[in-house]
């Protein structure tokens, strides 16, 4: 009996995510006729019609979602069997795939990596950086192993691991004609003077969370696409927004006239790591949590001398 392989498994994974032969070749790091000819071979192999093929589009049929439906737990299964076959070798060494979110990553990694480096010569840690429902999706398909992230977010079938709080600031222009800084009130803030992020961004969520922002009529409707955008725009008087402890003193906010101000103890989120229920690799998830604990103490201890 002919079996269909990891290989084209994966491949057909990526087919039904992306809709579109191309694109779906792109994200396998394979030339698309070769793509194409797996596809083909998996079919053979099934003795099943898995997509529909026109000139223009491509649609998978009903056999064929279910086939991507059990093919992701097929390569879950078959990642968790590496996992444990791995367990017995030393800790935090070989391949590890994380992702992370980009209002943590450029505050964290620079630090992160030299430390991993240093103590763990053997780990070859791959990023993944991107949302939080992007990269929680990779995880439970299991293209990630692990996720840096901010809490709290609604996630199934994971472990998480608190690292810290980290505590939102008020930022704004040094000469904002919006409020006075050292003392305001949130419902006093004129219409659309706050910036946030765009929706997908965990920040966005939790900055209306942690500020108690009631009035949503004081909350912009441009929203950034990015962290350096929000900056620009803050740092031209555009608005003001809320950045968390992370941000203070980093080169996102250096060569601006932005200065940060303190909030209520209450206002914060959690970093923390995440990863799926029951994998073998846990312990070591611990690990990479405690040197992620030690590299924030370090730069926060660093930058208050």
């Amino acid at each position: 009996m002919n079996l269909p392989t990891i290989k084209q498994l994966r491949y057909f994974v990526a087919l039904e995510e992306n809709e579109h032969f191309g694109k779906a070749a792109e994200s396998c790091f394979v030339s698309q006729s070769a793509f194409s000819v797996a596809i083909k071979e998996l079919e053979t192999h099934l003795g099943a019609q898995l997509v529909d093929r026109t000139n223009k589009n491509v649609t998978i049929t009903r056999v064929g979602r279910e086939v991507a439906n059990h093919a992701r737990h097929c390569l879950r299964d078959i990642e968790y069997l590496a996992e444990v076959a791995r367990s017995n070798e030393e800790c935090l060494s070989g391949r590890l795939n994380m992702g992370v979110i980009p209002t943590i990553a450029p505050f964290i990694l620079p630090s992160l990596m030299p430390r991993l480096r240093e103590s763990y010569p053997d780990l070859q840690l791959y990023l993944r950086e991107d949302t939080t429902q992007a990269i929680y999706t990779r995880l439970m398909a299991g293209e990630l192993d692990v996720i840096l992230l901010a809490l709290p977010y609604k996630l199934s079938n994971i472990e998480t691991c608190s690292l810290f709080k980290d505590q939102f600031l008020l930022a704004c222009h040094k000469s904002t004609h919006f409020l006075d800084p050292k003392k305001y009130d949130f419902d006093s803030l004129p219409d659309e003077s706050v910036l946030l992020l765009e929706d997908g961004h965990c920040l966005r969520d939790h900055a209306l969370s942690a500020c108690n922002l009631r009035n949503q009529e004081t909350v912009s409707r441009f929203a950034a696409s990015s962290l350096y955008t929000l900056v620009e725009m803050v740092d031209s008087d555009i608005g003001i927004t809320y950045l968390t402890d992370m941000a203070k003193d980093s080169m996102l906010l250096k060569h601006t006239d932005i200065k940060t101000y303190p909030m209520g103890e209450n206002s914060y989120r959690e970093v923390g790591l995440a990863w799926r229920k029951g994998s073998a690799r846990s312990e070591e998830f611990k690990m990479l949590g405690e040197a992620i604990i030690k590299t924030h103490r370090e730069v926060i201890k660093s930058r208050d001398k």
